[in-house]
């Protein structure tokens, strides 16, 4: 396995603090996102789940979700990519768990239809799957696509090493969505109780101008809770990518961060950004 840089565990301790420290799914998933966008400089990250049972191309059984950037009918890609066998569904079929390139489990890819729609819609030639290992007959992965150079052995061992962090992350999701559903019918003192840490978790703090933030970087800081890099932020400003970076650490600084999930989080917690 190749070794990993201290950088890697540095964004593993981020995602895993911005797990523990979410209180809403839907932010919860783009801050996921955007964490695996920057660490692999991806342009497109998907979590596909499917169910094995389901005949595939009756549209059953498959379901995915993905950043705004990727359009909103994500559950149809994912059900297409099943009904022209995704490699990915297959790998995942026969029981493999590590994370794997397509190019080193499919031998054709580039003449495959997956990697011309991909290439066509999203500008993107390399994919990498990982595995979220569960029981019963869904199966779960996240899918990354790139284009450019194949995902490196180095990328390969940081992503197996969050593997189980990404799958503890869709779990919290998935009870975090519970407990809201819960909660929206009414189901008693406990989902009441659910409510009200949920919502005093931005009740009654400061005013955002309190925090010192100039228009400028509130709205940076608004661009980066939605997962967008640096790059397209600066093409939104009109400003360089350097610029946007001289905001964010400004932002940092006070708001008493040092990195982009922690940021979002405390930003969302103080109520800086819905």
């Amino acid at each position: 396995m190749s070794h990993l840089r201290s950088r890697d565990y540095e964004r593993m301790l981020d995602l895993a603090v911005a797990v523990l420290e979410s209180h809403e799914p839907e932010a919860l998933q783009h801050l996921v996102a955007a964490h695996l966008l920057e660490t692999f400089g991806c342009g497109t990250v998907i979590l596909a789940k499917f169910d094995v049972t389901s005949p595939v191309g009756r549209g059953s059984g498959a379901d995915g979700w993905a950043p705004t950037s990727i359009g909103p009918a994500v559950d149809a890609l994912v059900l297409r990519r099943a009904r022209q066998r995704h490699p990915l569904v297959g790998y995942l079929a026969a029981g493999g768990r590590r994370p794997v390139t397509m190019d080193r489990i499919c031998d054709g890819w580039r003449n495959t239809r997956c990697y011309s729609e991909a290439r066509h819609d999203f500008g993107t030639t390399r994919q990498l799957g990982i595995p979220l290992p569960g029981d019963g007959t869904v199966m779960r992965a996240v899918s990354l696509g790139r284009k450019g150079r194949d995902f490196s052995a180095r990328e390969l061992a940081f992503a197996a090493r969050i593997q189980p962090l990404l799958l503890g992350a869709e779990n919290h999701i998935q009870e975090l969505g519970r407990l809201r559903r819960a909660a929206a019918q009414g189901g008693g003192g406990g989902s009441g109780g659910v409510r009200e840490a949920v919502v005093g978790g931005v009740g009654g703090l400061a005013p955002a101008a309190e925090h010192g933030l100039t228009p400028r970087e509130r709205t940076v800081l608004g661009l980066v809770a939605q997962g967008l890099t640096a790059e397209v932020i600066g093409r939104r400003l009109t400003i360089s990518p350097h610029t946007v970076n001289r905001h964010l650490e400004k932002i940092y600084r006070k708001l008493g961060t040092n990195n982009r999930v922690s940021t979002v989080v405390q930003a969302r917690r103080v109520g800086l950004v819905p």
